[in-house]
């Protein structure tokens, strides 16, 4: 098991040859290497890849149901020690149940609480976590003590006690994903160990052979059928649904292929595949589905038809579920043919005028439709279509979409309406309780449009404006945000949550040819300063920018929402405008958050023209100075020499306590000239929450 458990060398600073000390419950892979005085307790895991060397600072502990996974690096410091839980010092302390993820660096001296995680890639150095604390990923701790239960969010960089005391609160799916990762590598741990042991792995294989035997017998009996000759094949496993759904799509010329994922798998969207199916023959298909069965009992596994010619893939359909609960097919699910998905069910009578139209739908409160299709989303996948885009489809679970991290659904390859509702409705039924959206696909251009929530995962109903992706005149044309609306100077609230004003800023952003992007976040990601981006909007046309702000904002309601402008030739954002607030209330923007040049100041930074000039500062950092002091946010300096800059360890300048650019500039100017030949970074500070907003170098040894 540890193949790789040495000594600690002779060095100047120590000749003791401390060995690790391993507890027998813990397993520790032989492609990892353990130096020095090393304390391992009861059932820690310790994975492939791992690198833990107590050869300058010493002694390590990890606590019981520690979890160290692939990849990580621990190491130490000669200097410096923590305090452990024991009243004792050591360079690098993990508490029990804690979990350092793929990757990490955990560098002494270090203290790591109970119960803690810490992200991918993420770096602990000189630094305390307290009991319960989640750091996500590629983050960086450093110089601090984190308190117990805080959340540091993925990218962050914690090197200032203040930031570490303003760090939000872990939350209760945060937990709930830290103790997911140490139930399933804690299994991995019995595993490593039982199959390293003859007698545990023995009755194992032996019940594995026995199956396998029994799977060796056919599981089919062919009896004559009525009238055609064919042969019905009657299954252990499969249910009848199943059986007629695979007979429908060999017969169209398609291919079966197989999936299964575990729990864990499962709900990361990792499925594996089973052995392929070369055969169309009914038999050797049925044979092969329930041997896929047989050896993923207790996992999920699902089906797909293989189109050899498009080599697509299509009408995918879970045939067992991990949680053993029963698996709910639809009869239609799978094949386009026409007595599934023709003209009978999906044609003009189901998604046509008839159900879909006017008549049924036509200003009264929608239903769904079949398999949770609503009428809205048939006219929306309709309008799509007709304006010669595809149609695509993704899916999160609560606390992925909580992180704006969405996987997508088998890829809709055809252009026919009931082909594309097939489609969604297996889509939905797939993936229930969990959030699901679409969206259009420009072929031409590559690009995404219209992006929307057809399911939630909490239960709610889902609101869809009936046309708020489709570009035409009738939506986003002069009369919605034309001169009729906005023409008049008032802030008449249009549809959707956009303000006449953020209509206005948007005009002028495109007028001075930039695009403009977006952003959302919940409250606690707010608060951390942590943005995710809405999708892309490629388009320079007014009403497509607006009725992609609208999508936005509608998709996420409750949120926090914020527009910019992005200057396409430098490569930089400017004019950052909230215009959504939770509870729904549009945000009104300033007018000062325009990005024209009207509101800059005159003193004796001014160049005579109304703009700030300097003669140490570049245009674009005077932009970002103009922008910072219009939305109103302070703005501070830090310095640092050579040394302390490979470190981290910034000084404050100080804040300036200025309201106007041109003092705020000067103020910048006087900061460059007292430390010259160093480096120095300008900080844009939310004097409300409390937070950085931005940070730049500005100057450079």
């Amino acid at each position: 098991m540890v193949a790789s458990s040495l000594a600690a060398p002779p060095t100047p600073w120590s000749s003791k040859l401390a060995e690790p000390r391993i507890s027998p419950t813990a397993y520790v892979h032989s492609f990892s290497k353990i130096i020095g005085d090393v304390r391992i307790g009861s059932n820690v895991l310790i994975a492939p890849g791992v690198s833990i060397r107590a050869d300058e600072g010493a002694p390590f502990h990890f606590g019981d149901g520690a979890i160290i996974q692939d990849g990580v690096v621990v190491h130490g410091l000669g200097q410096g020690c923590v305090l452990g839980d024991d009243l004792k010092q050591y360079s690098v302390w993990l508490g029990p149940d804690s979990c350092v993820a793929h990757k990490a660096l955990i560098h002494g001296p270090a203290y790591i609480g109970e119960g803690c995680f810490v992200g991918f890639r993420s770096t602990i150095f000189n630094a305390r976590l307290g009991k319960g604390s989640v750091v996500m990923m590629h983050a960086l701790v450093q110089d601090v003590e984190v308190p117990p239960g805080k959340y540091v969010p993925s990218g962050a960089i914690i090197t200032d006690q203040r930031e570490a005391d303003q760090l939000p609160d872990v939350q209760p799916a945060d937990l709930e994903f830290v103790q997911d990762v140490l139930s399933v590598n804690q299994a991995l741990r019995s595993g490593y160990l039982c199959a390293e042991n003859a007698a545990c792995i023995a009755p194992i294989r032996e019940n594995r052979d026995r199956q396998s035997a029994d799977l060796s017998v056919r599981p089919y009996q062919s009896q004559p059928n009525e009238p055609n000759g064919l042969s019905t094949m009657q299954s252990q496993r499969l249910s009848p649904e199943i059986v007629q759904q695979v007979r429908q799509l060999l017969s169209q010329g398609y291919l079966i292929g197989t999936e299964h994922a575990d729990v864990r798998r499962y709900r990361s969207g990792v499925w594996q595949t089973c052995s392929p199916i070369q055969s169309t023959r009914e038999s050797d298909v049925f044979a092969a589905l329930e041997t896929c069965l047989g050896e993923h009992r207790s996992e999920y596994v699902r089906m797909f038809g293989i189109d050899p010619k498009a080599k697509s893939r299509f009408g995918t359909t879970t045939i067992q579920r991990g949680d053993g609960k029963p698996v709910e097919i639809a009869g239609s699910s799978a094949a386009s043919s026409s007595s599934s998905y023709g003209s009978s069910s999906y044609g003009s009578s189901s998604y046509g005028s008839s159900s879909y139209g006017s008549s049924s739908y036509g200003g009264a409160a929608a239903r769904p439709a079949s398999g949770g299709v609503s009428a809205e989303v048939a006219q929306q996948v309709r309008q799509l279509l007709s304006q010669g885009y595809r149609i695509g489809m993704e899916h999160a679970d609560a606390r992925r979409y909580r992180s704006g991290v969405w996987q997508t659904c088998p890829p809709i390859q055809s252009t026919r309406e009931s082909d594309v509702l097939a489609g969604l409705e297996a889509c939905l039924a797939e993936h229930a309780g969990e959030y699901v959206r679409m969206f259009g696909i420009d072929p031409v251009a590559k690009r995404r449009v219209g992006t929307v929530t057809v399911q939630r995962g909490d239960g709610k109903p889902v609101e869809i404006a009936s046309a708020q992706v489709a570009p035409a005149s009738s939506s986003y044309g002069s009369s919605s945000y034309g001169s009729s609306s906005y023409g008049n100077g008032q802030s008449a609230a249009p549809r959707g949550g956009l303000t006449s004003d953020v209509a206005q800023q948007v005009k002028q952003l495109l007028s001075q040819g930039y695009r403009i992007g977006v952003e959302h976040a919940d409250t606690r990601r707010y608060r951390s300063g942590v943005w995710q981006t809405c999708p892309t909007i490629d388009s320079t046309r007014e009403r497509d920018v607006l009725a992609a702000l609208e999508t936005c904002l509608a998709n996420h309601a409750g949120e926090y929402v914020r527009m910019f402008g992005i200057d396409p030739k430098a490569k930089r954002r400017l004019a950052t405008t909230t215009i959504q607030k939770p509870g729904g209330a549009p945000a009104q923007p300033s007018a000062n958050a325009s990005v024209s040049s009207a509101s800059r100041s005159h003193s004796n930074y001014s160049n005579g023209n109304g703009a700030v000039s300097s003669r140490h500062l570049t245009p674009d950092l005077i932009q970002q100075v103009n922008q910072l002091v219009n939305q109103g946010y302070n703005i501070g300096m830090e310095y640092a020499d050579s040394r302390r800059y490979r470190s981290g360890a910034w000084q404050s300048g100080g804040s300036i306590q200025a309201n106007r650019a041109s003092d705020v500039v000067a103020a910048l100017e006087a900061c460059l000239a007292d430390h010259s030949g160093e480096y120095v970074r300008m900080v844009g500070i939310d004097p409300r929450a409390k937070r950085r907003v931005l940070e730049t170098t500005i100057q450079r040894p």
